[in-house]
Protein backbone atom coordinates (compact mmCIF):
# COMPACT_ATOMS: atom_id res chain seq x y z
CA UNK A 1 0.00 0.00 0.00
CA UNK A 2 3.09 1.99 0.43
CA UNK A 3 2.24 3.67 -3.76
CA UNK A 4 -1.34 4.75 -3.01
CA UNK A 5 0.01 6.35 0.71
CA UNK A 6 2.66 7.93 -1.11
CA UNK A 7 0.50 9.54 -3.98
CA UNK A 8 -2.36 11.21 -1.17
CA UNK A 9 0.91 12.38 0.88
CA UNK A 10 1.46 13.70 -1.99
CA UNK A 11 -1.64 15.21 -3.36
CA UNK A 12 -1.64 16.98 0.44
CA UNK A 13 1.90 18.47 -0.19
CA UNK A 14 0.70 19.91 -3.37
CA UNK A 15 -2.67 20.99 -1.93
CA UNK A 16 -0.74 22.94 1.04
CA UNK A 17 2.47 24.05 -0.40
CA UNK A 18 0.06 25.64 -3.58
CA UNK A 19 -3.32 26.54 -1.39
CA UNK A 20 -2.76 27.11 1.77
CA UNK A 21 0.72 28.93 1.34
CA UNK A 22 0.24 30.20 -2.10
CA UNK A 23 3.37 29.36 -3.55
CA UNK A 24 3.62 28.93 -6.70
CA UNK A 25 2.35 25.54 -8.50
CA UNK A 26 6.52 24.60 -9.89
CA UNK A 27 7.35 24.80 -5.88
CA UNK A 28 4.52 22.85 -5.46
CA UNK A 29 5.11 19.67 -7.57
CA UNK A 30 8.95 19.96 -5.89
CA UNK A 31 7.65 19.48 -3.18
CA UNK A 32 5.37 16.51 -4.00
CA UNK A 33 7.73 14.75 -5.65
CA UNK A 34 10.27 14.72 -2.53
CA UNK A 35 7.37 13.86 -0.42
CA UNK A 36 6.63 10.57 -3.41
CA UNK A 37 10.00 9.47 -2.75
CA UNK A 38 10.51 10.05 0.83
CA UNK A 39 8.48 6.41 0.35
CA UNK A 40 10.64 4.25 -0.62
CA UNK A 41 12.86 4.41 2.49
CA UNK A 42 16.07 3.40 2.70
CA UNK A 43 16.42 3.82 -1.62
CA UNK A 44 14.25 7.39 -1.32
CA UNK A 45 17.84 8.63 -2.98
CA UNK A 46 18.63 6.64 -6.02
CA UNK A 47 14.85 6.22 -6.72
CA UNK A 48 13.90 10.06 -6.62
CA UNK A 49 17.06 10.85 -9.28
CA UNK A 50 16.42 7.48 -11.46
CA UNK A 51 13.38 9.10 -11.85
CA UNK A 52 14.42 12.42 -12.14
CA UNK A 53 16.90 11.28 -14.77
CA UNK A 54 14.32 9.67 -17.19
CA UNK A 55 11.82 12.64 -16.56
CA UNK A 56 14.27 14.82 -18.03
CA UNK A 57 15.09 12.96 -21.54
CA UNK A 58 11.18 12.62 -22.06
CA UNK A 59 10.41 14.46 -25.34
CA UNK A 60 7.10 15.18 -23.78
CA UNK A 61 9.14 17.79 -21.49
CA UNK A 62 10.63 19.44 -24.98
CA UNK A 63 6.96 19.67 -26.35
CA UNK A 64 5.22 20.93 -23.44
CA UNK A 65 8.34 23.70 -23.10
CA UNK A 66 7.86 24.50 -26.80
CA UNK A 67 4.19 25.21 -27.06
CA UNK A 68 5.01 27.44 -24.13
CA UNK A 69 7.20 29.50 -26.38
CA UNK A 70 5.09 29.10 -29.39
CA UNK A 71 1.98 30.00 -27.89
CA UNK A 72 3.57 33.82 -26.53
CA UNK A 73 5.50 34.38 -30.16
CA UNK A 74 2.04 33.99 -31.90
CA UNK A 75 0.76 36.26 -28.99
CA UNK A 76 3.58 38.65 -29.62
CA UNK A 77 2.90 38.52 -33.56
CA UNK A 78 -0.61 40.03 -33.39
CA UNK A 79 -2.04 36.34 -35.04
CA UNK A 80 -5.04 36.46 -32.76
CA UNK A 81 -5.85 39.71 -32.98
CA UNK A 82 -6.29 38.99 -37.07
CA UNK A 83 -8.28 35.78 -36.31
CA UNK A 84 -10.49 37.63 -33.94
CA UNK A 85 -11.18 40.69 -36.11
CA UNK A 86 -12.08 37.82 -39.07
CA UNK A 87 -14.47 36.19 -36.66
CA UNK A 88 -15.62 39.86 -35.73
CA UNK A 89 -16.82 40.44 -39.57
CA UNK A 90 -18.33 37.15 -39.71
CA UNK A 91 -20.62 37.12 -36.73
CA UNK A 92 -20.73 41.06 -35.19
CA UNK A 93 -23.88 42.10 -37.12
CA UNK A 94 -25.86 38.96 -35.57
CA UNK A 95 -27.08 39.20 -32.33
CA UNK A 96 -24.74 38.66 -29.23
CA UNK A 97 -21.83 38.36 -32.09
CA UNK A 98 -19.18 39.82 -29.30
CA UNK A 99 -19.92 36.75 -27.67
CA UNK A 100 -19.59 34.09 -30.39
CA UNK A 101 -16.29 36.22 -31.72
CA UNK A 102 -15.26 35.56 -28.12
CA UNK A 103 -16.17 31.89 -27.90
CA UNK A 104 -14.78 30.71 -30.90
CA UNK A 105 -11.72 33.11 -31.09
CA UNK A 106 -11.12 31.35 -27.41
CA UNK A 107 -11.08 27.77 -29.17
CA UNK A 108 -9.02 28.81 -32.03
CA UNK A 109 -6.12 30.27 -29.42
CA UNK A 110 -6.51 27.24 -27.49
CA UNK A 111 -4.99 24.58 -29.89
CA UNK A 112 -1.94 26.09 -29.03
CA UNK A 113 -1.99 28.01 -25.77
CA UNK A 114 -3.34 25.83 -23.03
CA UNK A 115 -2.74 27.78 -20.26
CA UNK A 116 -6.29 29.17 -18.92
CA UNK A 117 -5.07 32.40 -17.72
CA UNK A 118 -3.16 32.98 -20.96
CA UNK A 119 -6.41 32.66 -22.77
CA UNK A 120 -8.35 34.53 -20.47
CA UNK A 121 -5.97 37.35 -20.64
CA UNK A 122 -5.11 37.49 -24.66
CA UNK A 123 -8.84 36.99 -25.68
CA UNK A 124 -10.46 38.70 -23.24
CA UNK A 125 -7.95 41.98 -23.65
CA UNK A 126 -9.66 42.25 -27.27
CA UNK A 127 -13.15 41.14 -26.83
CA UNK A 128 -14.23 42.04 -23.17
CA UNK A 129 -14.36 45.83 -24.65
CA UNK A 130 -16.50 44.97 -27.60
CA UNK A 131 -18.38 43.16 -25.78
CA UNK A 132 -18.88 45.82 -23.10
CA UNK A 133 -19.95 47.54 -26.18
CA UNK A 134 -22.86 45.40 -27.20
CA UNK A 135 -24.87 46.08 -24.40
CA UNK A 136 -23.28 43.16 -22.76
CA UNK A 137 -22.44 44.20 -18.49
CA UNK A 138 -19.14 43.68 -17.45
CA UNK A 139 -20.04 40.59 -14.79
CA UNK A 140 -21.56 38.77 -18.36
CA UNK A 141 -18.22 39.55 -19.83
CA UNK A 142 -16.08 38.31 -17.43
CA UNK A 143 -18.34 35.04 -16.93
CA UNK A 144 -18.01 34.33 -20.59
CA UNK A 145 -14.30 34.95 -20.73
CA UNK A 146 -13.43 33.25 -18.06
CA UNK A 147 -15.18 29.69 -18.92
CA UNK A 148 -13.99 29.75 -22.19
CA UNK A 149 -10.37 29.91 -20.75
CA UNK A 150 -10.56 25.73 -19.92
CA UNK A 151 -11.26 24.77 -23.45
CA UNK A 152 -7.06 25.09 -23.42
CA UNK A 153 -6.92 21.63 -21.51
CA UNK A 154 -9.27 19.86 -23.57
CA UNK A 155 -6.94 20.11 -27.04
CA UNK A 156 -3.39 18.33 -27.43
CA UNK A 157 -0.68 19.61 -26.13
CA UNK A 158 -1.32 21.16 -22.75
CA UNK A 159 0.20 20.35 -20.07
CA UNK A 160 -2.13 18.43 -18.53
CA UNK A 161 -2.15 16.38 -21.55
CA UNK A 162 1.47 15.49 -21.76
CA UNK A 163 1.12 14.64 -17.45
CA UNK A 164 -1.81 12.13 -17.89
CA UNK A 165 -0.27 10.38 -20.76
CA UNK A 166 3.11 10.12 -18.82
CA UNK A 167 1.46 8.72 -15.73
CA UNK A 168 2.26 4.88 -15.02
CA UNK A 169 -1.09 4.00 -15.31
CA UNK A 170 -1.32 5.69 -19.03
CA UNK A 171 1.90 5.54 -20.38
CA UNK A 172 1.65 1.20 -20.62
CA UNK A 173 -1.50 1.48 -22.65
CA UNK A 174 -1.57 4.71 -24.79
CA UNK A 175 0.93 6.86 -26.55
CA UNK A 176 0.69 9.82 -28.43
CA UNK A 177 -0.51 8.81 -31.60
CA UNK A 178 -3.37 7.11 -29.95
CA UNK A 179 -4.94 10.20 -28.27
CA UNK A 180 -3.91 13.04 -30.45
CA UNK A 181 -6.72 12.97 -32.54
CA UNK A 182 -8.90 11.50 -29.85
CA UNK A 183 -8.10 14.71 -27.71
CA UNK A 184 -9.08 17.31 -31.12
CA UNK A 185 -12.44 15.98 -31.30
CA UNK A 186 -12.92 16.10 -27.66
CA UNK A 187 -11.94 18.84 -27.89
CA UNK A 188 -14.10 20.25 -30.58
CA UNK A 189 -17.04 18.69 -28.44
CA UNK A 190 -16.26 21.50 -25.54
CA UNK A 191 -16.07 24.33 -28.37
CA UNK A 192 -19.63 23.35 -29.24
CA UNK A 193 -20.39 23.31 -25.57
CA UNK A 194 -20.02 26.68 -25.09
CA UNK A 195 -20.90 27.96 -28.20
CA UNK A 196 -24.44 26.52 -26.84
CA UNK A 197 -23.76 27.86 -23.60
CA UNK A 198 -23.43 31.60 -25.16
CA UNK A 199 -26.46 30.98 -27.11
CA UNK A 200 -27.95 30.76 -23.84
CA UNK A 201 -26.32 33.71 -22.10
CA UNK A 202 -27.21 35.66 -25.36
CA UNK A 203 -30.98 35.39 -24.81
CA UNK A 204 -31.04 35.43 -20.91
CA UNK A 205 -29.25 38.34 -20.73
CA UNK A 206 -30.15 40.71 -23.64
CA UNK A 207 -26.64 40.96 -25.60
CA UNK A 208 -26.69 42.80 -28.71
CA UNK A 209 -24.77 43.08 -32.07
CA UNK A 210 -21.71 44.07 -31.91
CA UNK A 211 -20.71 47.93 -31.87
CA UNK A 212 -20.43 49.04 -35.87
CA UNK A 213 -17.66 50.32 -35.11
CA UNK A 214 -16.21 47.38 -34.01
CA UNK A 215 -16.77 45.60 -37.32
CA UNK A 216 -14.71 45.68 -40.30
CA UNK A 217 -15.30 44.65 -43.88
CA UNK A 218 -14.71 40.46 -43.97
CA UNK A 219 -12.77 41.55 -47.14
CA UNK A 220 -10.37 43.56 -45.53
CA UNK A 221 -9.91 41.50 -42.42
CA UNK A 222 -9.55 38.68 -44.55
CA UNK A 223 -7.08 40.41 -47.14
CA UNK A 224 -5.27 41.27 -44.07
CA UNK A 225 -5.48 38.26 -41.39
CA UNK A 226 -5.70 34.99 -43.70
CA UNK A 227 -2.10 33.87 -43.37
CA UNK A 228 -2.72 33.58 -39.67
CA UNK A 229 -4.81 30.99 -40.29
CA UNK A 230 -1.55 29.11 -41.28
CA UNK A 231 -0.78 28.53 -38.10
CA UNK A 232 -3.10 25.51 -38.32
CA UNK A 233 -0.93 23.44 -41.51
CA UNK A 234 1.95 23.32 -38.85
CA UNK A 235 -0.74 21.07 -36.51
CA UNK A 236 -2.44 19.34 -39.47
CA UNK A 237 0.44 18.51 -41.68
CA UNK A 238 2.20 16.54 -38.78
CA UNK A 239 -1.19 14.48 -37.65
CA UNK A 240 -2.08 13.40 -41.66
CA UNK A 241 1.75 12.54 -42.18
CA UNK A 242 1.32 9.62 -39.21
CA UNK A 243 -2.71 8.87 -39.38
CA UNK A 244 -4.96 7.57 -41.39
CA UNK A 245 -4.71 6.82 -45.41
CA UNK A 246 -2.37 10.49 -45.92
CA UNK A 247 -0.23 8.50 -43.49
CA UNK A 248 -0.53 5.06 -44.92
CA UNK A 249 0.63 6.88 -47.84
CA UNK A 250 3.96 8.45 -46.41
CA UNK A 251 4.80 5.46 -44.60
CA UNK A 252 4.59 3.61 -48.20
CA UNK A 253 6.51 6.84 -50.17
CA UNK A 254 9.79 6.95 -47.27
CA UNK A 255 9.86 3.55 -45.56
CA UNK A 256 8.39 2.73 -41.88
CA UNK A 257 11.95 3.80 -40.61
CA UNK A 258 11.15 7.12 -42.38
CA UNK A 259 7.47 7.57 -41.04
CA UNK A 260 8.35 6.74 -37.49
CA UNK A 261 11.13 9.37 -37.50
CA UNK A 262 7.79 11.53 -37.41
CA UNK A 263 7.36 12.71 -33.82
CA UNK A 264 4.10 14.70 -33.46
CA UNK A 265 5.49 15.74 -30.37
CA UNK A 266 8.89 17.09 -31.77
CA UNK A 267 7.61 18.56 -35.19
CA UNK A 268 4.28 19.71 -34.28
CA UNK A 269 5.31 22.80 -32.04
CA UNK A 270 8.66 22.85 -34.33
CA UNK A 271 6.37 23.47 -37.53
CA UNK A 272 3.68 26.02 -35.74
CA UNK A 273 6.56 28.11 -34.24
CA UNK A 274 8.00 28.32 -38.18
CA UNK A 275 4.50 29.20 -39.80
CA UNK A 276 4.03 32.15 -36.46
CA UNK A 277 7.27 33.21 -37.67
CA UNK A 278 6.82 33.59 -41.52
CA UNK A 279 2.64 34.96 -40.98
CA UNK A 280 4.08 37.83 -38.71
CA UNK A 281 7.79 38.27 -39.26
CA UNK A 282 6.73 42.06 -39.57
CA UNK A 283 5.52 42.26 -35.92
CA UNK A 284 7.74 40.50 -34.39
CA UNK A 285 10.56 41.74 -32.30
CA UNK A 286 13.67 43.47 -34.41
CA UNK A 287 17.05 43.42 -33.07
CA UNK A 288 18.45 41.06 -30.62
CA UNK A 289 17.30 43.85 -27.72
CA UNK A 290 13.68 43.38 -28.86
CA UNK A 291 13.71 39.31 -28.42
CA UNK A 292 15.76 39.68 -25.48
CA UNK A 293 12.85 41.86 -24.03
CA UNK A 294 10.36 39.16 -25.34
CA UNK A 295 12.55 35.81 -24.19
CA UNK A 296 12.84 37.63 -20.69
CA UNK A 297 8.76 37.59 -20.50
CA UNK A 298 8.72 33.89 -21.64
CA UNK A 299 11.14 33.12 -19.33
CA UNK A 300 9.26 32.68 -15.95
CA UNK A 301 6.99 31.26 -17.89
CA UNK A 302 9.61 27.96 -18.52
CA UNK A 303 10.69 28.31 -15.70
CA UNK A 304 7.17 27.15 -14.07
CA UNK A 305 6.29 24.71 -16.67
CA UNK A 306 9.36 23.12 -16.47
CA UNK A 307 9.98 22.83 -12.83
CA UNK A 308 6.10 21.17 -13.32
CA UNK A 309 6.39 18.85 -15.90
CA UNK A 310 10.03 16.88 -15.28
CA UNK A 311 8.54 17.09 -11.10
CA UNK A 312 5.33 15.27 -12.59
CA UNK A 313 7.08 13.02 -14.43
CA UNK A 314 10.12 12.28 -11.90
CA UNK A 315 6.94 11.69 -9.60
CA UNK A 316 5.06 9.35 -11.85
CA UNK A 317 8.31 7.04 -11.96
CA UNK A 318 8.96 6.94 -8.44
CA UNK A 319 5.06 5.88 -8.20
CA UNK A 320 5.63 3.12 -11.27
CA UNK A 321 8.35 1.58 -9.07
CA UNK A 322 6.56 1.51 -5.78
CA UNK A 323 3.91 -0.34 -7.75
CA UNK A 324 1.43 1.84 -7.58
CA UNK A 325 -0.39 0.26 -10.76
CA UNK A 326 -0.71 -2.99 -9.11
CA UNK A 327 -1.67 -2.07 -5.99
CA UNK A 328 -4.08 0.62 -7.47
CA UNK A 329 -5.92 -2.62 -9.72
CA UNK A 330 -6.51 -4.32 -6.45
CA UNK A 331 -8.14 -1.76 -4.71
CA UNK A 332 -10.10 -0.90 -7.76
CA UNK A 333 -11.21 -4.51 -8.14
CA UNK A 334 -14.01 -3.77 -5.54
CA UNK A 335 -15.41 -1.78 -8.21
CA UNK A 336 -16.02 -5.03 -10.54
CA UNK A 337 -19.46 -4.55 -11.53
CA UNK A 338 -20.38 -0.92 -10.75
CA UNK A 339 -21.89 0.60 -14.04
CA UNK A 340 -19.40 2.72 -15.85
CA UNK A 341 -22.07 5.47 -15.19
CA UNK A 342 -21.73 5.34 -12.07
CA UNK A 343 -18.22 5.48 -12.14
CA UNK A 344 -18.01 8.33 -14.43
CA UNK A 345 -19.50 10.12 -12.15
CA UNK A 346 -17.61 9.29 -8.81
CA UNK A 347 -14.23 9.87 -11.24
CA UNK A 348 -15.70 13.21 -12.22
CA UNK A 349 -16.73 14.58 -8.94
CA UNK A 350 -13.06 13.80 -7.45
CA UNK A 351 -11.38 15.46 -10.23
CA UNK A 352 -13.68 19.12 -10.40
CA UNK A 353 -13.59 18.76 -6.88
CA UNK A 354 -9.68 18.31 -6.74
CA UNK A 355 -9.81 21.18 -9.99
CA UNK A 356 -11.13 23.78 -7.37
CA UNK A 357 -8.03 24.72 -5.62
CA UNK A 358 -5.46 23.03 -7.90
CA UNK A 359 -4.90 24.03 -11.73
CA UNK A 360 -5.55 21.46 -14.37
CA UNK A 361 -1.56 20.33 -14.79
CA UNK A 362 -1.32 19.57 -10.78
CA UNK A 363 -5.07 18.13 -10.72
CA UNK A 364 -4.22 15.72 -13.55
CA UNK A 365 -0.97 14.55 -11.88
CA UNK A 366 -2.77 13.88 -8.63
CA UNK A 367 -5.51 12.10 -9.73
CA UNK A 368 -5.52 11.09 -13.66
CA UNK A 369 -3.57 7.87 -12.51
CA UNK A 370 -6.07 6.60 -10.17
CA UNK A 371 -8.87 8.26 -12.44
CA UNK A 372 -7.91 6.81 -15.76
CA UNK A 373 -7.39 3.02 -13.82
CA UNK A 374 -11.09 3.41 -12.59
CA UNK A 375 -12.40 3.98 -15.63
CA UNK A 376 -10.42 1.26 -17.54
CA UNK A 377 -11.51 -1.55 -14.97
CA UNK A 378 -15.11 -0.42 -14.77
CA UNK A 379 -15.38 -0.64 -18.76
CA UNK A 380 -14.26 2.22 -20.15
CA UNK A 381 -12.48 2.61 -23.34
CA UNK A 382 -8.67 3.47 -22.59
CA UNK A 383 -8.75 6.89 -24.98
CA UNK A 384 -12.28 7.68 -23.88
CA UNK A 385 -11.16 7.90 -20.35
CA UNK A 386 -8.23 9.83 -21.22
CA UNK A 387 -10.59 12.27 -23.37
CA UNK A 388 -13.12 12.42 -19.73
CA UNK A 389 -10.45 13.07 -17.38
CA UNK A 390 -9.15 16.11 -19.38
CA UNK A 391 -12.64 17.33 -20.45
CA UNK A 392 -13.13 16.76 -16.34
CA UNK A 393 -9.93 18.85 -15.48
CA UNK A 394 -10.84 22.05 -17.86
CA UNK A 395 -13.00 22.99 -14.89
CA UNK A 396 -10.26 24.54 -12.69
CA UNK A 397 -10.78 27.52 -15.18
CA UNK A 398 -14.51 27.76 -13.57
CA UNK A 399 -13.68 26.49 -10.30
CA UNK A 400 -13.97 29.21 -7.59
CA UNK A 401 -12.42 30.54 -5.71
CA UNK A 402 -8.76 29.27 -6.85
CA UNK A 403 -9.25 29.07 -11.04
CA UNK A 404 -7.29 32.15 -11.94
CA UNK A 405 -8.79 32.57 -15.13
CA UNK A 406 -11.75 34.04 -13.13
CA UNK A 407 -9.76 36.86 -11.87
CA UNK A 408 -7.89 37.46 -15.04
CA UNK A 409 -11.20 38.11 -16.25
CA UNK A 410 -12.64 40.53 -14.07
CA UNK A 411 -9.97 42.08 -13.62
CA UNK A 412 -10.18 43.08 -17.29
CA UNK A 413 -13.83 44.13 -16.78
CA UNK A 414 -13.42 45.73 -13.46
CA UNK A 415 -16.35 44.04 -11.65
CA UNK A 416 -15.87 42.02 -8.28
CA UNK A 417 -15.11 38.29 -9.13
CA UNK A 418 -16.65 36.75 -6.27
CA UNK A 419 -20.01 37.89 -8.30
CA UNK A 420 -19.37 35.51 -11.06
CA UNK A 421 -19.15 32.25 -8.73
CA UNK A 422 -22.35 31.35 -8.80
CA UNK A 423 -23.11 31.73 -12.59
CA UNK A 424 -19.99 30.03 -13.93
CA UNK A 425 -20.50 26.99 -11.83
CA UNK A 426 -23.52 27.14 -13.47
CA UNK A 427 -22.97 27.74 -16.46
CA UNK A 428 -19.65 25.95 -17.49
CA UNK A 429 -18.42 24.31 -14.40
CA UNK A 430 -21.72 21.37 -14.20
CA UNK A 431 -21.58 21.08 -17.91
CA UNK A 432 -17.45 20.23 -18.19
CA UNK A 433 -18.88 17.60 -15.51
CA UNK A 434 -21.67 16.18 -17.87
CA UNK A 435 -19.83 15.95 -20.93
CA UNK A 436 -16.82 14.31 -19.38
CA UNK A 437 -19.38 11.62 -18.52
CA UNK A 438 -21.36 11.42 -21.95
CA UNK A 439 -17.69 11.03 -23.58
CA UNK A 440 -16.79 7.96 -20.86
CA UNK A 441 -20.19 6.35 -21.51
CA UNK A 442 -20.24 6.48 -25.13
CA UNK A 443 -22.86 9.10 -25.90
CA UNK A 444 -20.33 11.52 -27.29
CA UNK A 445 -18.21 10.06 -29.71
CA UNK A 446 -14.52 10.24 -29.75
CA UNK A 447 -11.99 8.27 -32.08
Amino acid sequence: MSAITALAASIAAIIVWNVLLRRNVGEAMIVGFLVTAAFAGGDAPEVAWDGLVTALKEPITFAALAFVFVSTVLSEAGLMQRLVDILSSLLGRFRGGSAYAATASAGLFSTVAHAGPAIAATIGSITIPWMRRSNTDGETAALITAGNAGMGTTFPFGAAFFVLLASPTVSPVLDSSDVVPTMFVAGTWMVVMRLAITLVIVRRRGITAMSPDDIQPLRRTLGRGWTSMLIFVGIAVPVLATMGPTGHFVEHRIGEAGAEAIDLLIWMPVLVLLAGILVGRKTLPRGSRAWWRLLDTIGPKLSVVGVTMVCAFAASNVLNDLGLADQLGRQLHRLDGAPALLVAVLVGLVVVTVAGPLNSTATTAAVGPVGFLALTTAGVPPVAAFAALLVFASSEGASPPGAAPIYVASGIAEINPVRIFGPIIAYYLVPSLLFGVLIATGVLWVP
